[in-house]
């Protein structure tokens, strides 16, 4: 029928065309009954009556971010006429953060009664002057049995011969006609907010096919935003729909944590960035970190200062982000950097306390020093910051000062030990072997020999046999060179539960470590996961894995514990999250994806596993964990002959072989044979079985008949 200004349409009258497409036409109109505008949607096709009972359900939302459906008929939709505009970008980050928010609010709502929107995009999206409204839930996919009606299947509202959503915003498994959920509005709504923050769309094509086929294959360009957003938006722009946010509700509190302002007479905070290696040669760079890693040893020791520890701090290394943005990211109020120009025997170092909220200098000074005098340096430079913040540093405890040559190949250590490569990890050895050479009285380089067996052990990388005796050999000699180096004690503590099963010289040992703080975060860790963990005690873990969370954010190895301790308290949401967040961090981190791939493949998530499972075995495939992961995904698909000969290398006397059958069997779903094979794995005495897979699977393993023997073997008591 021909429509035009003034015409009637029922108790409508029309007054303007607002907008035309292949679908039909949208007509601004006023219902005359209720002396109220309306806009009318006219579709060229007739609707079924399963649209018309769908219909009904989206009208039943009633939610201040989402625009009110009034009336339907056999072609046409009578919905609330909004007087605003699409967003457009690029915006503010605060602006853009602020319609994130009321986008999120108003997909939760839907996404509550059952209904996924299907076609999010800035166009379906008016900003008013009172706040946000989604339009068009023309598409959606209403899930029946989240409204309660549980014999019917998800059925999408959708108007006879609609292209199922819009080419630019689509999600990979819409633009490949699978099956789609709220999942691929969070997809969608990752798109958007790119958008909103770059002004340019996330994925660029010249056709449909050509944005299909880029939102099935290609990463956004990155965004010029803060860590956290740049996090929050990664994550949503995931392919696969198990890697993203799963619900609105943890996209939002995702969004909300970033956005919420500081609490009122917060504690002082700061951050240490690695100073800037000025100097002509560039491997002079470990000790331009060695200096900033020192004085954050040193700020540690103030009470009442919240530092944020090393991997944190470092993650900004060479990206010249803005301060501000470094500051939002850890949540502190001040930031150290500074520069170290070595040339020979002299140093000129300079050091700027910077205000975070505003940019202003707190403090700054130069040191032109003999390099002899760095110890002396470091101690100003905290004492400067202290007074700076008008806190008091507390008298630090008195230790041995190594020889300067040994000490400076411990920075060394250090530096290599933060690769988290076999080249690094061979060349940090060789460091610390350097350090006692020059210097046999140094007691931490004795220490990190000691954590240096012990990391390789757990990974599989050398016999525990070997391992764990060379760990206790050489922490001992570290306490007899510093009877109270609380390290040495965690090391002696990790020995004798994990290999002696003696849990009581455990706890004595760990009782001296903790018991001065302030505690290093890798001190924590242990005493959480090792011992804590180790010994059933996951809620006290959990408390000591987040405090440490609050000093290193950025560490995707304290996420990944913090997710394993999760998962054996049975909060397997939160564990996934935290799994996400590590390998967010670090996409490269084999070990965060071999333990999301083993908690997929146990809730049944095979496609998502075998992802996981070739990730991991492309970061370690010598692993036992990624072998035993990778063997069951392939028998789950039927893939046999390419299981065997995995699993080949896992049977006889292979080191770490059990802890990897274990994981197979636990993929499959064979908990009894998970349990057997765990018990092999403590028999080895393989080094954190029991933080690494016994105590973050126990809520399966424990329905095994066998679980109270697997308990008996470690020595440990039932709960």
């Amino acid at each position: 029928m021909q429509r035009t200004p003034g015409g009637k349409f029922g108790p409508y009258e029309l007054i303007s065309l607002i907008g035309k497409g292949g679908m039909g036409e949208v007509w601004k109109a006023r219902d005359t009954r209720l002396d109220r505008l309306v806009a009318i949607k006219f579709c060229g096709n007739e609707f079924s009556g399963r649209f018309l009972r769908e219909a009904r359900a989206v009208a039943a939302l009633n939610h201040a971010n989402i625009c009110t459906l009034y009336d339907i008929g056999p072609d046409y939709l009578v919905m609330e006429y909004i007087e605003g505009a699409p967003p457009r970008g690029s915006l503010a980050p605060p602006e853009a953060m602020r319609l994130a928010l009321l986008i999120a609010a108003g997909l939760e709502a839907a996404h509550d009664k059952g209904i996924t929107h299907r076609d999010l995009k800035p166009a379906n999206i008016l900003v008013t002057q009172s706040g946000l409204k989604l339009l068009d839930f023309g598409l959606a996919l209403v899930n029946d049995a989240a409204r309660g009606n549980i014999n019917d299947a998800p059925t999408a509202l959708t108007v006879v011969g609609a292209v199922m959503g819009t080419a630019a915003y689509m999600s990979p498994e819409q633009a490949q006609g699978k099956p789609a959920d709220a999942r691929s509005d969070i997809f969608s709504f990752g798109m958007v907010l790119y958008e909103l923050l770059s002004g340019r769309r996330a994925f660029a094509g010249n056709s449909a096919v050509e944005l299909m086929a880029a939102v099935i294959r290609d990463e956004p360009a990155p965004l010029d935003a803060s860590p956290n957003l740049t996090a929050i938006v990664t994550r949503c722009l995931r392919k696969l729909p198990a890697a993203r946010f799963q619900t609105m509700k943890e996209l939002r509190a995702a969004l909300e944590q970033i956005t919420a302002p500081p609490p009122a007479n917060a504690a002082p905070s700061i951050a240490v960035l690695p100073f800037v290696n000025m100097s002509r040669d560039a491997d002079d760079e470990y000790f331009s970190d060695g200096l900033a890693e020192e004085i954050i040893n040193a700020l540690a020791q103030i009470q009442g200062l919240k530092v944020i520890a090393r991997t944190s701090a470092f993650a900004f290394k060479g990206q010249n982000t803005d301060i501000r943005r470094i500051a939002e990211t850890l949540g502190v109020g001040s930031v150290l950097e500074g520069s170290v120009r070595r040339a020979g025997n002299r140093l000129r170092i300079t050091a700027q306390l910077i205000h975070a909220a505003d940019g202003t200098h707190l403090w700054s000074q130069r040191y032109d020093r003999e390099i002899t005098d760095i110890f002396a340096v470091q101690d100003e430079i905290s004492l400067a910051i202290a007074k700076a913040l008008e806190l008091k540093l507390s008298p630090a405890r008195e230790r041995r000062t190594p020889s300067l040559p040994a000490w400076e190949a411990y920075l060394k250590y250090r530096y290599y030990q933060w690769r988290f490569t076999p080249d690094a990890a061979q060349r940090s050895r060789e460091c610390l072997e350097q350090a006692l050479v020059l210097d046999p009285g140094f007691a931490l380089p004795y220490v990190g020999l000691a954590d240096y067996h012990l990391a390789l052990a757990t990974v599989g990388g050398i016999r525990a046999r070997e391992a764990m005796p060379r760990a206790r050999e050489l922490a001992r000699r570290a306490l007899e060179l510093d009877p109270d180096l609380p390290e040495a004690h965690a090391m002696l503590g990790i020995v004798a539960g994990h290999y002696d099963f003696d849990w009581n010289e455990a706890e004595r040992r760990f009782r001296l470590a903790v018991a001065r703080e302030p505690i290093s975060c890798h001190l924590r860790i242990w005493y959480a996961s090792f011992y804590l963990f180790s010994t059933g005690r996951a809620e006290e873990a959990r408390r000591q894995m987040e405090l440490v969370l609050k000093e290193d954010p950025l560490s995707q190895m304290w996420h990944y514990l913090l997710s394993t301790v999760l998962q054996g308290l049975g909060r397997n949401d939160e564990a996934l999250a935290a799994r996400r967040k590590a390998i967010e961090i670090d996409p490269q981190f084999w070990v965060g994806w071999m333990h999301l791939g083993l908690l997929q493949a146990v809730q049944g998530r095979h496609a998502e596993a075998r992802d996981c499972a070739e990730k991991a075995t492309a970061g370690a495939p010598w692993s036992p964990y990624s072998i035993g992961l990778m063997a069951g995904v392939l028998t789950k698909a039927g893939e046999t002959e390419k299981a065997e000969g995995l699993l080949a290398s896992l049977r006889g006397d292979a080191h770490g072989g059990p802890v990897g059958l274990a994981c197979y069997h636990l993929v499959l779903g064979e908990i009894d044979r998970a349990v057997e094979w765990a018990g092999k794995a403590v028999e080895q005495r393989f080094p954190a079985v029991i933080p690494m897979v016994i105590r973050p699977f126990e809520p399966l393993l424990r329905q095994s008949a066998g679980w109270p023997a697997l308990l008996k073997k470690m020595n440990l008591p039932e709960a």
